[in-house]
């Protein structure tokens, strides 16, 4: 297949390479007129009013609420995914209605009566959907209202580029602090860490961790990834978050909660704030 052929997508280090018509690893975005773009935008999966505090976020906003949005598909394969009945769809998804991006906004703006504090995009991997989310945001932002992303944080400088002024929050998942484990898992680990970077200098950040056992639960591990944590900013809160079997990962026990204080104990060496999840 020539270059003349097809069109490449520079949303995520994957840099799918895409025939007409063609859909991406991420099974939302698709060639088409010599560009890949979102194929659907708009079209959701989820729409819930939700705690901040389940996002999760520790130290931003607590006790209010927030607009959660959720869409399809995901750059990345874990095989422990959580949502992964709209996260991990790599076909076109199925049809549904689609909300206009100023929908979103007006939405959230009816439910400030019940302490909504604004716009998060989460359940799957919203970057793959950036000029919907970017579009929301600015909407969002112009009405007065909060906007926070969670997110694999695997994306490229142009994917966040765009919405690294429009959002107040980020929660980031570091699924785990190795180059392999994140080429098992699909995804890149300089790419995240470089997003953890960019968020971090222009916005709130937490970041989330799931151990699993035998995967990412080495104390080593846990303890480099909670130093680099530290040296991009010590106050950031770090979750570590209770696994339990979930999608293709199902031979594998809960994380055990004593592992979860150990490891919880050994990041605290390097940050002012870790907070146990799913416990």
């Amino acid at each position: 297949m020539s270059t003349t052929d097809s069109a490449v997508c520079a949303i995520c280090p994957h840099h799918c390479r895409l025939r007409e018509g063609q859909y991406g690893r991420c099974g939302a975005r698709v060639a088409r007129g010599g560009a890949v773009v979102l194929a659907a935008p708009g079209r959701l999966s989820s729409l819930a009013l939700d705690p901040v505090e389940k996002k999760p976020f520790a130290a931003w906003q607590s006790g209010r609420t927030i607009l959660s949005v959720g869409q399809y598909g995901c750059n990345m394969r874990c095989p422990f995914c959580q949502n992964h009945s709209i996260a991990q769809v790599r076909d076109p998804a199925p049809a549904g209605r689609r909300v206009a991006a100023h929908e979103l906004r007006d939405e959230a703006l009816r439910l400030r009566s019940r302490r909504n504090v604004g716009l998060c995009f989460t359940y799957n991997e919203p970057l793959i959907a950036m000029e919907y989310v970017r579009e929301a945001f600015t909407l969002a932002r112009e009405a007065g209202l909060l906007t926070a992303l969670v997110t694999n944080g695997c994306v490229t400088a142009a994917g966040r580029a765009p919405l690294l002024p429009l959002t107040d929050a980020w929660n980031i998942d570091l699924k785990c602090f190795t180059v392999e484990g994140y080429r098992r898992l699909g995804g890149d680990l300089d790419a995240v860490r470089d997003t953890i970077e960019a968020a971090a200098a222009t916005a709130h950040v937490e970041v989330t961790t799931l151990v699993v056992p035998g995967f990412n639960d080495s104390p080593d591990e846990i303890d480099a990834l909670a130093a680099w944590l530290a040296s991009v900013r010590p106050d950031i809160p770090l979750h570590l978050t209770r696994f339990f079997p979930q999608h293709r990962l199902t031979d594998r026990p809960p994380t055990p909660i004593p592992t979860l204080t150990a490891l919880r104990d050994i990041a605290r060496r390097h940050l002012s704030q870790v907070l146990l999840g799913n416990v």
